[in-house]
């Protein structure tokens, strides 16, 4: 088990309980993805969590592969799930580089892709996952927006501490916006939807094509 699976089994029940931040940003998110997705989908979501967006888009689309590192959020996800009736979907405990091969209609990553070190490599993995014009569909917080602030410098600060105490995982990256497209667009995808939902970290909604 690597540290990060550690990690994130340690604070999936404090996780599983917490509030969405920002629920009108969310649920805005959520809507333009569904918008994106039809009935006969095969849908593959990496850095699943809880699986609270799999449940939720479960009826819009045929099946979501539903995956992350953490054993016990996607146990948290599987009770979710049949609670829900969502029987459509799939969870699998696996790191983004390890996911099912497809091919899949959409690949999701919601408030993942700042977690990877290795960004490049897992684009092209979804890339080589998804089905020709397949869509690959993130959300992300692009804390490199902030640069020069005083939230940056904090950020910055604190989650060195944070991690030494057992509050962060091990990577975080300040990632902002042009170098996030620029990686997207050099793996092998189109860009055909961005925005800032919320907009004040902020937190990129990209949808993209592949080629």
């Amino acid at each position: 088990m690597t540290a990060d699976a550690r990690f994130w089994n340690k604070i999936a029940p404090k996780y599983a309980k917490s509030a969405i931040r920002d629920e009108d940003a969310y649920r805005y998110a959520l809507e333009r993805t569904r918008s994106y997705l039809t009935a006969g989908d095969s849908v593959l979501e990496l850095g699943c969590g809880t699986g609270s967006t799999a449940i939720e888009l479960a009826r819009s689309v045929s099946r979501i592969t539903a995956t992350d590192l953490s054993e016990a959020m996607l146990e948290v996800g599987r009770e979710r799930a049949r609670g829900a009736g969502a029987s459509n979907v799939d969870f699998q405990c696996c790191s983004a580089s390890q996911a099912p091969e497809g091919p899949f209609d959409a690949v999701l990553a919601h408030n993942l892709l700042h977690l990877l070190p290795d960004l490049e490599a897992v684009l092209h993995g979804a890339a080589a996952r998804l089905a020709p014009g397949g869509l690959f569909i993130s959300k992300t917080p692009c804390l490199g927006e902030m640069r020069g602030s005083w939230k940056y410098r904090m950020f910055q600060a604190a989650i060195p501490l944070m991690r030494l105490a057992g509050y962060a995982p091990g990577y975080v990256g300040f990632i902002d916006i042009p170098t996030l497209e620029a990686a997207v667009q050099r793996t092998g995808f189109d860009i055909i939807e961005t925005g800032n939902y919320p907009a004040d970290t902020p937190g990129r909604y990209l949808v993209a094509r592949r080629r």
